[in-house]
């Protein structure tokens, strides 16, 4: 109907920016190619398609509104209403959800409103401890959901999994108001109908934050928390390869009674949102989260999950047999844990190391850690993005590989400084640029006749 307005928009964009704004310009396509020539193991990142990265930049954003589709409170908004019911859809759809909110700007944004609803200051709650593996919104002192709540912290038993009959003991103890479950730094999967039966016995409601799993959960690599959980919440762009933003989704309690009586869950989540804890949405993220939720249902998207599964196991394996100390023994997910204690170093060294051969990991605390966030006694693997680029469990062990010869030749001078031998930092990288040129990133056109091998500017693929 529109012919090719929205191309013509999106040049007319690139080619202010270009004309305008040079050196600003020149950031973003640095970032570019540093994004196409690096390999990165960052378990909290993936590689948003193009179209889901576009709708970010449209038209939407200068639309100012507050309230729900057919219920704003500006005039304008007969398109985005639309927008936002599809977005709601599909994330129903994706999850099999009878309820979701796309509104939150962020996966904390998303777990705030729950907690927020559902709790009033000095409540108790009950997480995964930091240290653990837990997030800072289940329950950490340097967050709100720990300075504004009793938060209690459960753990991990001696092998490195939760301590689900310690959760049990000490929700019988302290009887919270909520319990979360879910985390940011653990490699197994998660029993949620086990905590929801503890729910239940104490009179909690259950929220599981699945930020980290989303898209495994959506494919059917991980159980679902969704008629277990009362909420569950979720980040939008680490595995669901979409925008940066969050989703608040409810299963069968949909309609049961928030505290008080007055309301449903549905309804609590809505005043949660809007007016509670945000104004205006973000609605070309929404319209990115839509596009990215689309995306979920296809066969593609299913096979890069179960591709994230398999290079995970097979990266964990290759590592093991390199003599490093892999958390549990291994990963049910896309996250690996690995302790660099044993070859004299820290997390900190581990990731500028790597980092400086164009390997991307973070470093991470890991379990008993007695160093600082900036130090770590670990450093944290995922599988997303080499997944994406396709990758798979055949080039683990090259991946693998080149991990060990950098960490094996580091020269500790302090828990932050190292040093690193010239010829083994350009043979790595250029080992490194071999692997990203054979599996470019999908749908991410390389730069043209550049010197250097990239090839001509044809899209990558993704192997099946």
């Amino acid at each position: 109907m529109y012919d090719d307005v929205l191309l013509q928009f999106a040049l007319r964009g690139v080619e202010l920016l270009s004309k305008d704004d040079p050196d600003l310009y020149e950031l973003l396509a640095q970032e570019y190619h540093r994004q196409l020539g690096s390999l990165v193991m960052v378990a909290a990142s993936s590689i948003a398609d193009p179209s889901a990265l576009l709708c970010e930049g449209m038209v939407t954003g200068n639309v100012t509104t507050e309230g729900y589709p057919g219920a704003r409170f500006h005039a304008g908004c007969r398109v985005v209403d639309e927008i936002e019911r599809l977005a709601v859809e599909r994330a129903r759809a994706a999850f099999g959800a009878r309820y979701a909110n796309v509104q939150p700007h962020s996966g904390t944004s998303a777990n705030e409103a729950v907690i927020l609803g559902l709790l009033r200051p000095g409540d108790t709650l009950l997480g995964l401890e930091l240290g653990s593996g837990g997030h800072l919104t289940h329950g950490a002192r340097a967050s709100v959901s720990g300075q504004y709540f009793d938060a209690v912290g459960y753990g991990l038993d001696a092998d490195g999994f939760i301590d689900y009959d310690g959760v049990a003991r000490l929700a019988r103890e302290r009887r919270p108001k909520l319990i979360i479950c879910g985390a940011s730094a653990y490699p197994r999967t998660i029993d949620f109908e086990r905590f929801r039966h503890v729910a239940d016995e104490v009179g909690a409601f259950l929220m599981a934050d699945i930020s980290h799993v989303a898209g495994l959960v959506a494919a059917g690599e991980h159980p679902s928390p969704i008629d277990h959980a009362h909420f569950t919440t979720t980040s939008t762009y680490k595995q669901l390869y979409g925008p940066r933003g969050g989703l608040i989704m409810i299963g069968r309690d949909f309609d049961r009674p928030a505290p008080g009586g007055r309301e449903t869950l549905a309804e609590m989540v809505q005043r949660s949102i809007f007016p509670l804890s945000q104004g205006t949405p973000n609605l070309s993220a929404i319209a990115a989260k839509a596009r990215a939720l689309g995306m979920v249902a296809s066969p593609e998207f299913k096979a890069v999950a179960r591709r994230i599964v398999q290079d995970a196991r097979a990266l964990a394996a290759a590592l093991a047999d390199r003599r490093h100390r892999i958390l549990t023994g291994g990963t049910d997910n896309h996250m690996i844990l690995v302790d660099v204690r044993a070859g004299g170093l820290t997390g900190a060294v581990a990731e500028r190391a790597l980092e400086s051969c164009d390997i991307i990991v973070n470093r991470n605390r890991i379990p008993g850690d007695r160093t600082s966030v900036w130090v770590t006694s670990g450093m944290r693997l995922g599988t997303n993005s080499l997944a994406a680029r396709g990758l798979g469990p055949e080039d683990m062990p090259r991946c693998a590989d080149l991990i060990h010869r950098v960490l094996g030749a580091v020269k500790v001078r302090g828990d932050r400084e190292f040093e690193l031998d010239d010829s083994v930092r350009a043979a790595v990288r250029a080992e490194v640029r071999e692997i990203c040129a054979a599996f470019p990133i999908p749908r991410y056109p390389l730069p043209a006749g550049n010197g250097d091998g990239w090839g001509d500017g044809a899209a990558g693929t993704v192997r099946p």
